[in-house]
């Protein structure tokens, strides 16, 4: 179906004939005819209704305006100073003014028109002019006087031709840059510029100007847009680790989907340091990157035990990830470094995200009711403790119906070679072991649902391992299989009630809808025949600040499984409003926590009571709080307690609170920790940024930052103070300048604030 001119026909006369005499019997219309009564010169003017079809949608911004038929030329106008909308495929059109062409689907549009569209990779575009004809079956677009904004990229122009028929546009007295400001600091004019499907960019008779000044000529110049240009990013600073210091990267594109980088580092008391990069994705290939880093560090300290680390310091890394569709997955991670605390040293941001990573291939097939999961994983460095799987494959069956039953099944299934290999941080003597193990376990589900509410589910299930022969053991290394049976019920039901009158300013409440789900859910599993201290540990039970699963196969430890009775209570609390035409939560709270019926050793009756509440008294108000009372102790053994506050766009503030009270046997010292992140935007060039880490138990105030933000037209600058005073480990201060450039910026939106490690050169 086309564009509806039948239906545009049809509102026309509707509205003539309420501007007359309304008839006694109105005579229905042939679609395919011209209508028989068109507007008079002198009779109100038809009201500007929306006409939709399949390729285009036209109606007034407030749905008020004027609309005209021509019976001759076949077209319709639209005249709103208001502003009419055109909606295609793929854009869309506001003007004062439009016309409408209906047999050659041409968009004429007058006043201030302004077009927004999506190009074939989903990059947004925008269009401004006088007066622009935009053809919506080919995409053709002929303006006069325009404007045009496709980020990092902006051009002007006398004039635009060109569509998707043709593949190309032209522009005549052509202005590009990629300075976001009316006047820019650097520009291109050209008197021509051709613009190709793949982005490319032909200019002839072009003009580099700096400000007002010209400074170079260019018979032609012709460049992709979507390569970056090669670059150095350079960041100078000064560290008390690492004195005066200069971190520099070059970055080159060989082509758009490929970046390579050199890394060339100057640490005045560390030594230089430097190694190649690259980033790629190659499409159905896959995507990852590589490199390689270096340094001779003439300070490298001492490792975990002690031992002086060599001057000769550095990591590799490799990332390789592959999707074919929505059914497999293949992923391969390599990282290698010459010691436990070179990545900590020189590359901040990494090791805060992960400490001790591990490389690994991994390789997931899925249908609709299996997937097959391959992992290998080896103890590439030896002074982390690993466990290896050499490999480890498993089958999962997803909850599925059996037939036309009520009963559900579900499975896991594996095979594995394992070794546990300590590693040099663990500080421990520790006996290295290794065996194969083969795992199964199956269970039937069968959801019900009583009196129309309640829903209660009871499972029951077995599992069997089979360790092979144990390598290391010290209590026997003879083969064993172990036997678990496990069954259970949950029970559970959600209310809710709606008040649509409730209308509460204080709490920025427009109407409420309150939401209650109570659950209980019991799990019995007899003790099994091989305990956890008989068996070699692989999948161990960790530490954890918050309650573990309580059913299979949510709880993995498969080598730590024991017996079980226990109920699990819960209660969720949701409240609900609508703030700014969309539902928001003013406040979502869950409480839990277990009743161990048969406790086993080392367990007590009652585990800890958790609360987790995320409460929105306004909408630019957000509390967190996570807290954890120890019932038998009656104290608090964790809390965690959070407030953000962004009132304005120019100003927020967030401050922290977490608690951790002292476990020597799960997680050592505790802490009593406050932390605030203040940001404020003072105008448009300066805002300002502070962040603070106190630590009440001894009143050491562990960490200070304070950034400094310039925005210098094409160029945003950020001056960064830190000052660290860490427990063992001497104090560092630092402050570092870092650059930017706008059209190709180093951090994305808030990476700088999420990972300030960045702005010190980490």
């Amino acid at each position: 179906m086309k564009f509806s001119w039948a239906g545009l026909a049809a509102f026309l006369v509707a509205n003539a004939v309420t501007a007359q005499t309304a008839p006694s019997e109105p005579k229905a219309l042939d679609p395919v005819q011209t209508p028989p009564l068109l507007p008079k010169t002198g009779d109100a003017p038809a009201k500007l209704a929306p006409v939709v079809s399949d390729e285009v949608e036209i109606q007034a911004a407030d749905g008020m305006g004027e609309v005209e038929w021509n019976r001759e030329t076949g077209t319709v106008t639209y005249n709103y100073d208001k502003g009419v909308v055109v909606t295609f495929r793929n854009a869309t059109l506001t003007a004062h003014t439009i016309v409408a062409e209906r047999e050659v689907g041409v968009i004429s549009a007058t006043g201030d028109v302004v077009i927004s569209k999506t190009d074939a990779k989903g990059r947004p575009q925008i269009w401004r002019g006088e007066k622009v004809r935009y053809n919506y079956r080919t995409g053709q677009i002929d303006t006069e006087s325009f404007r045009m904004g496709e980020s990092p990229f902006f051009l002007s122009g006398s004039s635009l031709t060109g569509g998707r028929t043709n593949q190309t546009q032209v522009v005549t007295n052509a202005v590009l840059t990629s300075d976001d400001l009316a006047k820019p600091g650097y520009k291109l004019k050209a008197r021509l510029l051709v613009i190709g499907a793949d982005h490319t960019i032909v200019a002839k008779d072009a003009v580099l100007y700096l400000g007002d000044v010209p400074v170079m000529y260019y018979p032609t110049y012709s460049r992709n847009l979507d390569r970056h240009p090669n670059f150095w990013t350079l960041t100078p600073g000064y560290r008390s680790l690492f004195g005066p210091f200069v971190l520099g990267t070059y970055h080159y594109f060989p082509s758009t989907n490929i970046e390579t980088t050199l890394k060339l580092d100057f640490r005045q008391k560390r030594g230089a340091g430097g190694g190649p990069g690259i980033t790629y994705d190659l499409q159905e290939w896959g995507h990852g990157d590589a490199g390689f880093y270096y340094t001779r560090d003439d300070e490298p300290g001492l490792d975990p035990a002690g031992v002086p680390i060599s001057r000769d310091r550095y990591r590799t890394f490799f990332t390789h990830q592959v999707e074919v569709g929505d059914d497999f997955q293949a992923k391969a991670v390599v990282r290698q470094q010459s010691d436990p605390y070179v990545v900590r040293d020189f590359f901040e941001y990494e090791y805060r995200r992960d400490s001790q990573p591990k490389s690994f291939l991994e390789v997931s097939q899925f249908w609709r009711n299996f997937s097959l999961d391959a992992v290998a994983q080896a103890q590439i460095n030896d002074f982390y403790r690993t466990v290896e799987r050499l490999p480890d494959v498993k089958l999962t069956g997803l909850r599925q119906q059996i037939g036309n039953t009520p009963v559900y099944y579900e499975s896991e299934s594996s095979l594995a070679y394992l070794r546990f290999r300590e590693g040099i941080l663990s500080g421990v003597q520790a006996t290295n072991y290794a065996a194969f193990r083969a795992d199964s376990y199956h269970q039937l589900v069968l959801p019900q649902t009583y009196f129309g509410w309640l829903n209660i589910t009871p499972r029951v299930g077995g599992r069997f391992t089979h360790y092979g022969e144990i390598e290391g053991m010290t209590n026997g290394t003879d083969s064993r299989e172990r036997w678990v049976v496990n069954t259970g019920a949950e029970m559970s039901f959600r209310a809710s009630r709606v008040w649509g009158g409730v209308d509460n300013s204080l709490l920025d409440m427009q109407g409420a809808r309150h939401i209650i789900e109570p659950s209980i859910n019991y799990a019995f599993v007899p003790r099994p025949n091989w305990q956890p201290y008989q068996l070699p540990q692989f999948d161990t039970e960790l530490p954890s600040s918050r309650l573990l699963p309580l059913e299979f196969p949510d709880y993995n430890a498969i080598d730590s499984v024991d017996s079980q009775n226990t109920l699990r209570f819960s209660l969720r609390n949701k409240l609900q409003t609508k703030r700014r035409q969309e539902v928001e939560n003013v406040f979502n709270w869950a409480l839990y926590t277990d009743w161990r019926l048969t406790p086993n050793p080392g367990q007590t009756t009652f585990p800890d009571f958790y609360s987790d509440l995320d409460f929105s008294p306004r909408s630019w108000i957000l509390l967190n709080s996570q807290v954890r009372y120890d019932i038998n102790g009656h104290h608090w053994r964790e809390a965690y307690h959070k407030m953000t506050l962004q009132p304005a766009d120019d100003w927020s503030w967030t401050v922290g609170h977490r608690f951790l009270r002292d476990d020597p046997t799960t997680y050592g010292v505790g802490n009593n920790l406050f932390t605030s992140t203040w940001r404020f935007k003072v105008n448009e060039n300066w805002s300002l940024r502070m962040n603070h880490q106190f630590e009440a138990r001894d009143g050491r105030l562990e960490e200070q930052g304070y950034t400094i933000y310039r925005d210098l037209r094409s160029w945003t600058a950020a001056l960064t103070f830190r000052i660290r005073d860490p427990r063992g480990a001497k104090a560092d201060t630092a402050v570092v300048l870092t650059f930017q450039l706008k059209a190709f910026p180093r951090f994305h939106l808030n990476q700088d604030r999420d990972r300030t490690e960045w702005l010190t050169g980490g």
